[in-house]
């Protein structure tokens, strides 16, 4: 097999020692499976960790936490089966995905659906587990709620809209700049947030009530803003942040009886966002949820692996995956 290995932690992308070695592959114990993997998603969070952001993570390791491949060692049933998966294990605390093979407990690799190829099921699995952790953590949107997602064009807003509109809320996402939602088929109320008062818009439209959930997926750009649009009884979640010490009103805090929901997907093992992932193939089955679109150009083989990092690092506009 062929992996990539990084030895040690860096201070910036380009000072990654990221390597590219060829080993034998790894055993499997007796309720395991070995993938050959086809494709393999690159995540802000998997550059983050090769530059020692991650204090859990086990060096040396080879990065990486969205797979895709199929079945070459496993009960006999599963030999040859397409299955895909993610895990905040994978590449932190244990050898990741950034590689043509990988060793997952059986209850880790879900089986692909025939509507997703290998990429786009390789490309899915971190912003569709974070985005339903954090409504699984708030609370389900129910038909009617309003629900704001900033950052709606990101990895996890794309997923955090559609989820919420197959749940029957109404969607408001911000954007940096004007534009239109990625995922044609979900309906979103664009608001620019470069030029836009957010939550005098969102109240505005909503006859004064606000979101009942605000998915931040930005953290301290948005969270003044999200704060203030919030319904009575309303949920903020946050799983990223630019800067951490943010202003903060408690008064308006507590009348307004809301609550801060915080997502951290590495604290869920591969096994765990496997379970998640299933619970979302009905809504792919339906076409109520469509992959995150990965362009020809945005796939790189292991040997352009830097090069797909510091894509991801520049915050690319469309999903970048590797082709083992």
């Amino acid at each position: 097999m062929r992996r990539l290995r990084v030895l040690r932690k860096a201070d910036s992308p380009d000072e990654i020692d990221l390597r590219l070695e060829t080993c034998e592959p790894p055993a499997r114990g007796p309720d395991e499976l070995l993938i050959e993997l086809r494709a393999a998603g690159v995540n802000r969070s998997d550059v983050a960790a090769t530059m020692g952001r991650m204090p859990q993570a086990v060096w040396p390791r080879t990065p990486g936490r969205d797979w895709a491949g199929v079945v070459i060692e496993g009960p006999r049933e599963l030999i040859g089966q397409p299955v895909f998966g993610a895990g905040g294990d994978l590449g932190i605390t244990r050898d990741g995905t950034h590689a043509t093979h990988l060793v997952v407990p059986r209850d880790a690799a879900v089986v692909k659906p025939a509507m997703l190829t290998l990429t786009e099921a390789g490309s899915l699995g971190v912003p569709f587990v974070t985005a339903l952790e954090g409504f699984h953590r708030s609370g389900m949107p129910k038909q009617g709620d309003v629900v704001l997602v900033t950052a709606v064009n990101g990895m996890v807003g794309q997923a955090a809209a559609q989820i919420a509109a197959m749940h029957g809320a109404r969607i408001f996402g911000v954007a940096r700049r004007a534009a239109t939602f990625v995922q044609p088929h979900c309906a979103v109320h664009m608001i620019d947030g470069s030029s836009a008062d957010i939550a005098a818009l969102v109240r505005a439209e909503t006859g004064g009530h606000g979101a009942d959930i605000v998915y931040n997926t930005v953290g301290s750009p948005y969270f003044a803003a999200a704060n203030q649009a919030m319904a009575h009884g309303g949920r903020h979640i946050l799983i990223s942040t630019v800067e951490r010490p943010v202003p903060f009103d408690i008064f308006a805090f507590y009348r307004g009886q809301h609550t801060f929901v915080g997502i951290d997907s590495l604290a869920l093992d591969a096994s765990a966002s496997a379970a998640l992932l299933r619970e979302l193939l009905p809504g792919f089955a339906s076409g109520q949820l469509r992959p995150l679109a990965v362009a020809d150009e945005a796939c790189y083989p292991l040997e352009r692996a830097m090069d797909a990092y510091r894509a991801v690092h520049a915050i690319a506009r469309t999903r970048v995956t590797l082709l083992p």
